[in-house]
């Protein structure tokens, strides 16, 4: 049996997290392949090691005096090897960081340290093999992630590995260029190896004990998920939920590998099962809420729209021109709105009004800002009936009116449009009809 396990930023923020770290892999001789993201906060105010490198090298950028900076990232590496008892130094890469940044080697490089350092502090204090990222994880020279390549490469440098960590977030180019994934790339990098070694289970621990229903900074003390499929954690993290970056699902999926987030702090509670498919009953008719703000709708309206053969396709095409991607597109007989995210559409609104009275004639058209979209998803909604009007009827009891509704064929998920303003108190309202006071689902 394998076992990959990634900690996150949390999870190695001190000597006193990798001894609960090591602690955890140490309890399970399964668990052999690690991924660790940079140090992140120990205490409310405190600073990211990845942020600080960022800073660090803008300074460099600037031709400024760096220095100091680099010197402070230093001291909290070595604060972890010194509580942690290890004879290690980490002078030599500190040196190489400092000419880096001095030769202006990019941002991608910069952020990539914190992964970097933290892997070999890791795998010393571990006694695992270090395995550097930027010899594994393959970009392609336009920055694009390699898959296929990086399986390959991947596979074979651990086909004979007992036991190794393998830093998150970063790969490399083949001429060495250092290339990052998105914020929150470690996870992606966990899933990655997982695939690779064939791992019968991917755990992903954290500072949550798996998967909450809604946002915690919204609902106080949410529930836990016990399980999840691929689909419905896609569809909450691609609106917002973000204890898993999304993009980490698709390698996993594919080898129908399941995912276990977990709790670094507290170890022995079960966290939420991320699975392709599952027989086990949801504990209620939805799985989670999830949300976000920032949206804008256009709203077409004429007559006789749907006869009108290529009407949303012309319409499509205007946003296409504009380089504007559409989140939802609900319609009527006679009307069509697309909603997008307002902070691309603003500066390029008067040419996609322009290009729709030219390519299609509307009859009316109106814009409507400051919009949040909220998603209510769950494989238990397949089976039991009145789940829209339940929640229209919490929102209408909360005086909340809704913008847009859109349900895709698959019933998994519901999307409701409201005004930001009532965007948390929706939330809490749903979160009420479907958790609070509700029996649990039959």
């Amino acid at each position: 049996m394998k076992i990959v396990v990634k900690f996150g930023g949390s999870s190695l923020a001190s000597a006193e997290q990798f001894k609960k770290v090591a602690d955890i892999i140490h309890a399970d001789p399964h668990r052999r392949f690690v991924v660790p993201s940079a140090p992140g906060k120990r205490f409310d105010g405190d600073t990211k090691v990845t942020d600080m490198l960022y800073g660090c090298y803008d300074l460099a950028e600037a031709g400024k005096d760096f220095d100091g900076a680099l010197a402070d990232i230093k001291a909290r590496y070595d604060e972890i090897i010194e509580g942690l008892g290890l004879d290690l130094t980490l002078d030599k890469e500190f040196e190489t960081i400092h000419e880096q940044f001095r030769l202006k080697a990019g941002r991608n490089y910069a952020a990539s340290r914190g992964e970097y350092l933290n892997g070999i502090v890791l795998a010393n204090y571990l006694g695992f093999e270090f395995v550097d990222a930027a010899t594994v994880i393959r970009f392609d020279d336009a920055g694009n992630f390699e898959a296929d390549r990086t399986d390959l490469i991947l596979s074979s440098r651990l086909k004979d590995v007992e036991y190794a960590v393998v830093p998150g977030f970063y790969g490399a180019q083949d001429d060495g260029v250092v290339t990052t994934f998105s914020r929150g790339g470690s996870d992606i990098t966990g899933s990655i190896v997982a695939k690779a070694v064939h791992a019968d289970v991917y755990e992903n621990w954290t500072d949550v004990s798996g998967f909450l229903v809604a946002d915690p900074r919204i609902i106080k003390n949410p529930e836990a998920i016990e399980a999840i499929t691929y689909k419905e954690l896609r569809e909450l993290s691609y609106m917002g939920a973000s204890v898993l970056h999304e993009d980490a699902i698709f390698p996993v999926r594919k080898e129908g590998i399941p995912i276990n987030i977990r709790n670094t702090n507290k170890p022995d509670d079960l966290g939420t099962w991320i699975v392709e498919s599952t027989c086990r009953k949801p504990k209620h008719t939805i799985t989670g809420i999830a949300g976000k703000k920032g949206f804008a709708s256009i709203n077409i309206e004429k007559d006789m729209m749907n006869s009108e053969i290529g009407f949303g396709r012309k319409v499509l095409q205007v946003f296409e021109d504009n380089n504007l991607s559409f989140e939802h597109m609900p319609s009527g007989v006679d009307t069509m709105t697309v909603f997008v995210h307002q902070s691309e559409f603003e500066h390029k609104e008067q040419q996609v009004i322009s290009g729709i009275h030219r390519a299609v004639h509307p009859d009316l058209l109106d814009l409507e800002s400051g919009l949040a979209l909220i998603a209510v998803v769950g494989r238990g909604m397949r089976d039991t009936r009145g789940v829209a009007s339940k929640v229209f009827n919490a929102l209408a009891s909360a005086n909340i009116n809704i913008k847009m509704i859109d349900q895709g064929s698959s019933e998994l998920n519901i999307i409701i449009g409201v005004k930001e303003k009532y965007f948390e108190d929706a939330i809490k309202v749903i979160y009420d009809a479907f958790i609070t006071n509700a029996a649990p689902a039959k």
